[in-house]
C-alpha cells in the first residue's frame, strides 16, 4: 500500500502526486522551505494531507533552529509558521494544523528549545495518526448512507492521497465495501489538474474497486440516464452555515444532483469546519497558474494570447448539500445550528 506522507528519521517523505499515475515517485524533504514549496506546487494536495504536511514541515523547521535561547527560538518558529500559512489559502486544515503546532509552544512556556523540538515532532506525528483514525471513523458513519449495489459519483480526489491515509469521500466508499456492499464508482476527471483521472481512478483501481472514468461535462448525462445513485465529495473548507468550498466543478455537480433528486454528500473532518466563516461568500478562493488550463505537461492546448481564469475551488451553497459526514457523525439541516453543536461537542 502506498503512503501519501510519512515522518521518517527526522525527514518528511511524500509521494509526488504530480507524476501519478505514470510514475510512483517518493520525495524526501529535510528543509521546511521545501515542504512549503511541495504544498504550493501540489506535490501533496487535499485539505487533510496539507494539514499533515504543514505540521511535519513546521516540526522539520523547528529541528533546524540553532538557537538554544527560547525567545529567539519562538521568533524563528513563528517565521516558519508564517511561511506555511502563505502556501495555499483555501484549505482551512492548513491553518488548523499551524494553530496546533503553535499551541504546543504557547502551552509549554518553561520548556527549553530542545524539549520544544521533541514536543513539536510528537505533535506532528499525532496529527498524522489522528487523521487516519478520523478517516476510518468518518467511513463507518458515512457507509450507512450508501446502499448496496449503489453507483457513486465522486469529484476530484478525496481519498488516501488527499489525507494521511484511507480518505474522506473515498473512505466512505471503502468502508461500505468492507461491510460487504457491492459499490461502483464514477470518477469525474476534474479539469484542469485531473485529480479524478490521475489520482482517484489510480487509487480505486489499486484497491480493485469497480471504477469508471468520465469527463466533467458527462455528469449530467449519466444522472439523467439513471446511472448515478449518490454523489460524495470531500471539502477544503466548510463555512458555519454549511456552504462547502471544494475543487472547482463541485458546485456544478451539486446543482445537477439536486435537479435529478440524487443525494449529495460531503465527507470532511471537524478540522475542515470553519465556524469563524459565516458563509461561503467569505471563503478565499485560490487562483492558480493559467498554464494548468492552457497546457498539459508542456504541450499547449489553447491559443497563446487567450485570456484565462483558473480558480482552484468553488463554493457549493448549503441548499444543495444533503448531509455532511464527519468523524463525530452525520450532520443534516439546519447546518448552522447542527454544525456549531457538533464542533463544540
Amino acid at each position: 500500500m502506498f503512503k501519501t506522507i510519512e515522518w521518517k528519521n527526522n525527514m518528511v517523505v511524500m509521494i509526488d502526486q504530480r507524476l501519478l499515475p505514470n510514475e510512483e515517485v517518493y520525495r524526501t524533504y529535510m528543509d521546511f522551505l521545501d515542504v512549503a514549496e511541495a504544498i504550493r506546487e501540489m506535490v501533496i494536495r487535499g485539505a487533510p494531507a496539507i494539514g499533515v504536511a504543514a505540521a511535519m514541515g513546521i516540526a522539520l523547521g523547528a529541528i533546524d533552529i540553532k538557537s538554544k535561547e527560547r525567545k529567539e527560538f519562538v521568533k524563528q518558529f513563528n517565521h516558519i509558521c508564517n511561511v506555511m500559512a502563505h502556501t495555499r489559502p483555501t484549505a482551512v486544515n492548513l491553518f488548523w494544523a499551524i494553530d496546533r503546532m503553535k499551541k504546543v509552544v504557547k502551552e509549554n512556556p518553561k520548556l527549553k528549545a530542545d524539549e520544544l523540538k521533541e514536543r513539536l515532532v510528537e505533535e506532528a506525528k499525532r496529527v498524522y495518526e489522528e487523521d487516519i483514525e478520523i478517516n476510518r471513523q468518518m467511513g463507518r458513519h458515512g457507509s450507512k448512507l450508501i446502499k448496496n449495489r449503489a453507483t457513486v459519483l465522486t469529484h476530484c480526489n478525496a481519498g488516501a492521497l488527499a489525507t494521511a491515509g484511507y480518505g474522506t469521500a473515498l473512505g466512505v466508499i471503502r468502508a461500505a465495501i468492507e461491510e460487504g456492499k457491492k459499490i461502483k464508482v464514477f470518477a469525474d476527471e476534474t479539469r484542469p489538474f485531473l485529480q479524478g483521472s490521475r489520482l482517484t481512478a489510480w487509487e480505486l483501481m489499486k484497491d480493485g474497486i469497480d471504477t469508471t472514468l468520465i469527463t466533467d461535462n458527462m455528469s449530467g448525462y449519466m444522472m439523467k440516464k439513471g446511472l448515478i445513485d449518490a454523489v460524495i465529495v470531500g471539502a477544503d473548507r466548510i463555512a458555519a452555515n454549511g456552504d462547502v468550498a471544494n475543487k472547482i466543478g463541485t458546485y456544478s455537480v451539486a446543482v445537477l444532483a439536486k435537479e435529478h433528486k440524487i443525494p449529495f454528500y460531503v465527507a470532511a473532518p471537524i478540522s475542515t469546519i470553519d465556524l469563524k466563516i459565516k458563509s461561503g461568500d467569505s471563503i478565499p478562493i485560490e487562483e492558480r497558474d493559467i498554464r494548468e488550463v492552457t497546457h498539459i505537461k508542456d504541450i499547449p492546448i489553447a491559443p497563446n494570447a487567450v485570456k484565462v481564469k483558473n480558480p482552484a475551488f468553488d463554493v457549493t451553497p448549503n441548499r444543495f448539500v444533503t448531509a455532511i459526514i464527519t468523524e463525530k457523525g452525520i450532520v443534516r439541516k439546519p447546518f448552522g445550528k447542527n454544525l456549531s453543536r457538533l464542533v463544540r461537542r
